[in-house]
C-alpha cells in the first residue's frame, strides 16, 4: 500500500511534515482524503509488526498483512483525537481483531461451525491459565469446569481443532531404533484392493441374474473352476462348438451390460 504521488502536490507537501495529531485534527476538520493517505502509509509499520506476529501460522504472510491495513484504515477512519489516546494504542487491538477475524474465518483447512471455532480459542486460553495455577497440564474435566462445558463439547472442539494447520506429508517420526525414519505419507492407508473385488463380484451376481442355466454353469465351470470346453461338452452331452458358442455369447452379454454400467 503506497501513497498516491499524484496527491503530493505543493499544497499538501507541507502538510506531510505536521506531526499526527495535527493531521488527525486536520482530518476531523476537512475529511481531506489527501491527510488520510498521508495518515495511513505513516502508520504501515504497525500493520506490518502486527502481521509478523502472526506469520507461519497456516496463511500467508501477504494475504495477513493486506487485512491489517484494512484494520488500520479502519483505526484512522475511527480514531477520536480529542479524546486523548495515543493513535497507536488505538490502532493496535482493532488491527488484531480483523487478524483474528480472518484466522477464525479463513484459517480453518476444513470448515467446522464457529461454536466448535471459539471453544477452541478458550481451550488454548484456558490451558494457559489452569497449567499456572494447577502447576500440570489440566485434564479435559479441568478444562470443562473452567470453561462451564461438558467434558464431550471440550473433546469435540479439541478434535475439530486438529484440522485448523495440517501435518505435512514429509513430516517424519521416530522409528523406534530402526535406521530411517518414518514420513508420515508411509503411514496413510492405501486404497483397500477389495473395493474392487466386491464391486466386480456385484457385477457379476447383478449379470448372471440374465442368464439361463446352462450358460450360468458353462460360465462357472470356465472361469471359477477352471474346466475345458471338452469336459464341459462331456459333462452337459453337448458338443464342444456348443458350448464355445455359449461361452462367446455370455462373454457378449457381460460386454454390453459393463458397456450400459459406464454409461
Amino acid at each position: 500500500m503506497k501513497l498516491n504521488e499524484s496527491y503530493l502536490n505543493d499544497d499538501i507537501k507541507g502538510i506531510d511534515k505536521l506531526d499526527t495529531k495535527t493531521l488527525f485534527k486536520k482530518l476531523k476538520e476537512t475529511k481531506d482524503q489527501r491527510i488520510r493517505e498521508i495518515l495511513i502509509e505513516r502508520h504501515l509499520y504497525i500493520a506490518e509488526i502486527l502481521s509478523k506476529k502472526y506469520a507461519n501460522r497456516g496463511i500467508d504472510y501477504d494475504d495477513i498483512y493486506q487485512v491489517a491495513c484494512i484494520g488500520l484504515i479502519y483505526a484512522i477512519d475511527r480514531y477520536d483525537v480529542d479524546k486523548g489516546f495515543e493513535f497507536s494504542s488505538f490502532a493496535t487491538p482493532t488491527i488484531i481483531g480483523e487478524i483474528k477475524k480472518y484466522f477464525r474465518d479463513k484459517g480453518w483447512t476444513i470448515r467446522v461451525p464457529r461454536r466448535i471455532q471459539e471453544l477452541s480459542k478458550k481451550i488454548n486460553n484456558a490451558k494457559s491459565v489452569l497449567s499456572q495455577n494447577l502447576q500440570r497440564s489440566p485434564t479435559i474435566k479441568d478444562i470443562a469446569e473452567y470453561l462451564d462445558s461438558t467434558e464431550e463439547e471440550i473433546l469435540e472442539a479439541m478434535e475439530g481443532s486438529k484440522v485448523y494447520t495440517p501435518q505435512s506429508l514429509d513430516l517424519t517420526y521416530d522409528s523406534n531404533g530402526e535406521d530411517k525414519d518414518v514420513n508420515l505419507a508411509d503411514l496413510i492407508g492405501e486404497e483397500d484392493a477389495y473395493f474392487n473385488k466386491i464391486e466386480n463380484n456385484d457385477f457379476l451376481l447383478r449379470a448372471m441374474e440374465k442368464l439361463n442355466d446352462m450358460e450360468k454353469k458353462i460360465l462357472i465351470d470356465r472361469y471359477f473352476n477352471n474346466k475345458t470346453q471338452v469336459a464341459i461338452a462331456e459333462e452337459l452331452d453337448i458338443s464342444q462348438m456348443t458350448v464355445s458358442r455359449v461361452e462367446k455369447k455370455v462373454i457378449e452379454k457381460f460386454r454390453k451390460e459393463m458397456k450400459k454400467t459406464l454409461e
